[in-house]
C-alpha cells in the first residue's frame, strides 16, 4: 500500500520536456514492410498520367502532387512539384511504425502531410526516442517504450502519445531533461547520472497517467540502481543499437516447425502447443506472454501480421507488394516474438520495483523537492526544439533556410 507521505510521481512531460507529435503521413503507400515494393510504387506513380497520378497519390488538404516541400533533414530528395518529378525513388529508410513494427518509409517530404522535421533533425547515431503509446484509459500495455529508429509515433489504438528524443541536438548532444534534473538526482543519490540512466529508470518505473506516463523518482541509491539496471535491459531489448540479437534462455528459441504458406491470411495461437499458426505454417515455441503482449490494449503480433497479410484496395499503390511472403519477414517475426517474450518476463521485476517504491519509508523525490531544487517549473525554452544556427536545409522549390 502506498504510504501517505509519498510524493506523487512526476509527469514524464516535466522530466523530458521537449516532445514532438506523431507523424501524419496522410497516405499509406509511402510506408511499408518491404523496401522494394516502395520503389516499385514510386515508379508506377511517376509513370501514370497526370489525372491517374493524382488519384494514386491520395490527395489531402496538406499534400497534392503539385505541393512543393522542403527536404527532410539528412535526406537528399527533390523539393519541386511531384507532378514534374522524373527521378529515382529516394532510398527508403528504416523507421518504427507503431510500437514494435520496423518498416520502411520513402523519406520525401512531398509525400508526407506532417513529417515533423524536428525529429529527423536529431535522429541518427547516439539518439534514443522515448515513445508514449496511444492514450487509451484502462488499456493493457506498457506506459512507455523506446527506440533508436525514427518513430512515427502512431498508436495501435487510442489517441497518439508524444515522441520525446533523449537528446535535443544531433549526435547525442544536450540531453532533453529538465534543466537541473541531473544535479538534483546527483545530490540525492550521491553520484552523477547519465541521461540514458534517467531514460532507463523511466522505462522501468513509469506508470500510466491520464495525460501520459508518470515517473516516481527516488533518492534511495539501492532502489535507483535496481531500477536503472532493469531499465538498461529494457532499453537494450527495445533499441538494440549494438546489433546483437536477443535470445530466450534455456534453448527456447522459436523455430519454423512447418513452412509458412506463400500468402498466409490468418494468424492463430495454440496455447497447448505454444505454437503460432500462420494458416498451416507453424512457429514454436512461442510463449503465451509473447502472443498476448499488448500495447494500448491491442495485441502486437496481430497488428504486425495485419500490416503484411491484410488485403489492400485493388488498383491502389498499396496493392504493389511482394507476391509471396519474404523470408526476411519470417526472420523479423522470430525476433519480434523473442523480444516480446523477454519484455513480458521483465514485467514481474517492474511490478516488484513499483511495490518497493510504494513501500520505501522515505527518499522519494516529488514535485516539492524538485521545485526547491529549481527543476520545476520547467522553463518554456526547454519545451521547444534547440536552434541550429549554422545548419542549412533545402526548402521548397530549391530555396535554402537557415535554422
Amino acid at each position: 500500500m502506498r504510504g501517505v507521505d509519498h510524493p506523487a510521481p512526476i509527469a514524464l512531460a516535466d522530466l523530458m520536456p521537449w516532445s514532438v507529435a506523431a507523424l501524419r503521413i496522410g497516405r499509406g503507400w509511402p510506408l511499408g514492410p518491404d523496401a522494394a515494393s516502395l520503389r516499385a510504387r514510386w515508379r508506377y506513380l511517376l509513370a501514370a498520367e497526370p489525372a491517374r497520378r493524382a488519384e494514386l497519390f491520395r490527395v489531402t488538404r496538406a499534400r497534392t502532387p503539385d505541393s512543393p516541400a522542403a527536404q527532410l533533414p539528412g535526406q537528399r530528395t527533390g523539393t519541386g512539384r511531384l507532378s514534374q518529378e522524373t527521378g529515382d525513388c529516394p532510398e527508403p529508410v528504416r523507421v518504427l511504425h507503431g510500437a514494435f513494427d520496423e518498416e520502411w518509409l520513402i523519406p520525401d517530404h512531398r509525400l508526407i502531410d506532417a513529417a515533423r522535421p524536428e525529429l529527423w533533425r536529431v535522429a541518427g547515431p547516439g539518439q534514443v526516442f522515448a515513445v508514449e503509446p496511444g492514450l487509451l484509459p484502462g488499456a493493457a500495455g506498457p506506459p512507455l517504450l523506446a527506440t533508436a529508429l525514427l518513430p512515427d509515433g502512431r498508436p495501435l489504438a487510442g489517441r497518439p502519445g508524444r515522441v520525446r528524443p533523449l537528446y535535443r541536438r544531433p549526435g547525442g548532444r544536450e540531453a532533453n531533461l529538465a534543466p537541473g534534473l541531473l544535479d538534483a538526482l546527483a545530490a540525492g543519490l550521491g553520484g552523477r547520472q547519465q541521461p540514458e540512466a534517467v531514460l532507463g529508470w523511466a522505462l522501468a518505473a513509469a506508470r500510466h497517467g491520464e495525460r501520459g506516463p508518470l515517473v516516481p523518482l527516488t533518492a534511495d541509491r539501492e532502489l535507483w540502481e535496481r531500477g536503472t539496471a532493469l531499465g538498461r535491459r529494457m532499453l537494450w531489448l527495445l533499441a538494440r543499437r549494438d546489433g546483437e540479437r536477443p535470445k530466450l534462455p534455456g534453448g527456447r528459441r522459436p523455430y519454423v516447425r512447418a513452412p509458412l504458406p506463400a500468402r498466409p491470411v490468418e494468424l492463430r495461437y495454440d496455447p497447448d502447443e505454444e505454437a503460432l499458426l500462420l494458416d498451416e505454417g507453424r512457429i514454436a515455441p512461442v510463449p503465451a506472454e509473447a502472443w498476448d503482449f499488448r500495447v494500448s490494449g491491442e495485441r502486437v503480433l496481430d497488428a504486425w501480421f495485419a500490416r503484411r497479410a491484410g488485403e489492400p484496395e485493388p488498383g491502389s499503390l498499396d496493392a504493389i507488394r511482394p507476391r509471396e511472403w519474404p523470408q526476411a519477414w519470417t526472420s523479423e517475426l522470430l525476433e519480434l516474438i523473442t523480444v516480446l517474450a523477454l519484455l513480458a518476463a521483465l514485467e514481474g521485476e517492474r511490478a516488484e520495483l513499483a511495490a518497493a517504491l510504494d513501500a520505501a519509508p522515505g527518499g522519494a523525490l516529488g514535485a516539492a523537492e524538485l521545485r526547491r531544487a529549481g527543476v520545476l517549473p520547467v522553463p518554456a525554452g526547454a519545451r521547444r526544439p534547440a536552434s541550429v544556427l549554422d545548419h542549412h536545409e533545402e526548402g521548397p522549390e530549391g530555396q535554402f533556410a537557415l535554422l
